[in-house]
């Protein structure tokens, strides 16, 4: 990896989820490794190379900064984190206008068997602001998906409810460049009592 991909891409974790189907309790509080799992998602985009991370909060976001280290991250409020992950995929995508970032490498925080071998693959295809890549698992495309900043305007546009960039991706289909990582990564997501045996 090259110093202009730790420069020109940052890391935008969402992690404002109520986790409605965990009684809600929000997903970016629960703990993995002796760690909470927003401080866990965090690591890994830092472990895999990116160096700057935005972490875009909703749920309990006061519980969440007073109890997760997440020094060097930039916390973003997302205060209408009910709507879905649409409203905070804008968000976060406004959070990194003006920063000089050329691209957004998005992982979600409810997803701890994705760690940074993968995520580092992602980043390694960035190329330029109209990159748009993402991981695949046995070739079907999944997280972390990394966006040039070429998209961030189609992609807050049609970003709405719970769909996030599944639209916009879909329109684009044809110039996603995907990047298997089944053999590093397990895409699980811990939306469910029964996820929770996935926390260690």
């Amino acid at each position: 990896m090259t110093d202009n991909h730790r420069e020109e891409v940052a890391g935008l974790l969402l992690a404002a989820g109520g986790g409605r189907r965990l009684g809600g309790r929000p997903k970016a509080l629960l703990e993995h490794r002796g760690h909470l799992l927003v401080e866990h998602a965090a690591g890994v985009l830092r472990a895999a190379g990116c160096g700057r991370i935005h972490v875009v909060l909703g749920a309990r976001a006061d519980e969440v900064r007073a109890r997760a280290g997440l020094d060097g991250c930039v916390l973003v409020d997302n205060p209408d984190w009910a709507e879905g992950m649409g409203s905070s995929l804008r968000a976060g995508l406004g959070s990194l206008a003006g920063t000089g970032a050329r691209a957004a490498l998005v992982s979600l925080v409810d997803q701890p068997g994705i760690g940074p071998a993968a995520v580092a693959r992602v980043l390694g295809a960035y190329a330029d602001e109209k990159s748009l890549v993402s991981a695949a698992y046995d070739g079907v495309r999944g997280h972390p998906v990394l966006f040039g900043a070429a998209h961030w305007p189609g992609i807050a546009a049609t970003a709405t409810g719970d769909r996030g960039a599944r639209a916009y991706l879909k329109e684009h289909a044809a110039h996603i460049r995907l990047v298997e990582c089944s053999d590093v990564a397990e895409p699980y997501d811990i939306d469910t009592e029964a996820d929770l045996r996935h926390l260690e």
